[in-house]
């Protein structure tokens, strides 16, 4: 199976929502788990070679990953569909790369927040999707949301998200997930995730 993790608005989390996905699948769900990382950044690539030099056990691999040669991943992980990938994807739309990589996922896991700029690369985000994938199945989680905050748009950003897709319980904005590496979970942060993932587990990947 593949799964990919995106969206054009940088900033997002999504980089830290593959991490906190990746330990889920694997520590409580025991599923065989491949992080790629196309992100310019590569931030779980450099996470998941500091934990290494520190010796720590690592749960699954990920590979810093060039986009033009994604194609022949994918025919490796297709061989393989009890396998999960997920692919932590780079933080704009235009490169040809991208592709293969969106024909190819199951399922797309969107990270966004509730404010206008988040909102618009969202919908061009999934309006792109839709048009290269019409079928993939598409989740949204609302993420990096300030408990003593309202957010006025939230009701119609999640009507208008609900017709490409379907949108999660929020994820808070909170200085513990930034302590998520590549083989471990902070033990505050589990009450707060696991509702999101179980339920995507459950509706997406399980069956």
């Amino acid at each position: 199976m593949i799964i990919i993790i995106g969206n054009q608005k940088g900033g997002c989390g999504k980089s830290t929502l593959v991490l906190l996905l990746a330990n889920y699948l694997t520590l409580i769900k025991k599923c065989k788990v491949t992080v790629l990382d196309t992100d310019y950044q590569q931030s779980v690539s450099q996470k998941f070679q500091k934990a290494k030099i520190l010796e720590n056990v690592e749960p699954y691999e990920v590979l810093a990953l060039e986009l033009e040669t994604y194609p022949d991943m994918k025919e490796v992980f297709a061989a393989n569909p009890t396998d999960i990938a997920l692919v932590d994807l780079p933080g704009k739309l235009d490169d040809d790369g991208l592709l293969p990589v969106f024909q190819s996922a199951n399922l797309v896991i969107c990270p966004f927040a509730y404010d206008e700029f988040s909102f618009e690369s969202t919908i061009l985000f999934s309006v792109v999707l839709r048009k290269i994938n019409p079928e993939v199945s598409i989740v949204y989680v609302p993420n990096r949301v300030k408990a003593n905050v309202k957010y006025e748009t939230q009701v119609d950003v999640d009507l208008q998200l609900s017709k490409f897709g379907s949108v999660t319980k929020a994820l808070p904005d909170r200085i513990d997930f930034q302590r998520t590496n590549t083989f471990q979970i902070p033990l505050s942060v589990y009450p707060v995730v696991l509702p999101v993932f179980d339920k995507i587990f459950k509706d997406h990947i399980k069956k």
